[in-house]
């Protein structure tokens, strides 16, 4: 059976981490399930000049955010984990919470409760105190929060490097066992 990861994208910066995401994971082979929020989406189109029909093609399969009846919706559909990629504050209270008032919020309130990978892409700068204490809870129900900064030490020349080598990383943390981080050898 094919890898399947389910990639959602909400209304923080860095639509490049999931543009990059669902490009490198069709490279690896993995059927990827995309949910974009509506705020998402208007960062693509803004930061990669991407309409939702655009990136949606670039998902194995694209839900709507109101299609609370997807696939993904349910625990029943086998998926190796979930990338939010980025998650906005709004999407970490949502699913540090169990709201599932959306089909992104649903897919990863499933992930959690069957116990599978999900790796949130934080964005927001500075945290304050809901901020750390959603991660907490998200953390504490098995999820990783994963805020996408980059690492110098490999002396990337750049951003496209810096995002590419941070969704790698990102794989290998979903499961994807084909990722290849760039790996610390020491000095």
């Amino acid at each position: 059976m094919t890898q399947r990861l389910v990639v959602g994208l909400t209304g923080a910066t860095g639509a490049a981490y999931a543009l990059r995401l669902l490009r490198r994971a069709r490279e690896l082979g993995v059927e990827t399930h995309l949910v974009a929020t509506p705020a998402g989406i208007l960062n693509a189109h803004h930061e990669l000049g991407l309409d939702r029909s655009a990136l949606e093609a670039e998902a194995t399969q694209a839900h709507a955010p109101g299609d609370v009846g997807a696939c993904i919706a349910s625990g029943s559909f086998a998926t190796a984990a979930m990338v939010v990629a980025p998650c906005s504050m709004k999407s970490l209270a949502a699913i540090a919470h169990g709201l599932g008032d959306n089909l992104l919020t649903r897919a990863a309130d499933v992930t959690l409760k069957e116990r599978r990978r999900l790796v949130l892409m934080v964005r927001e700068t500075p945290l304050n105190l809901a901020h750390l204490r959603n991660m907490v809870a998200v953390t504490e129900m098995g999820g990783i929060c994963f805020p996408p900064l980059p690492a110098f030490y490999h002396r990337p020349s750049s951003i496209d490097e810096m995002v590419a080598e941070t969704v790698e990383r990102v794989l290998e943390l979903a499961g994807v066992a084909e990722a290849r981080p760039k790996a610390w050898t020491g000095l």
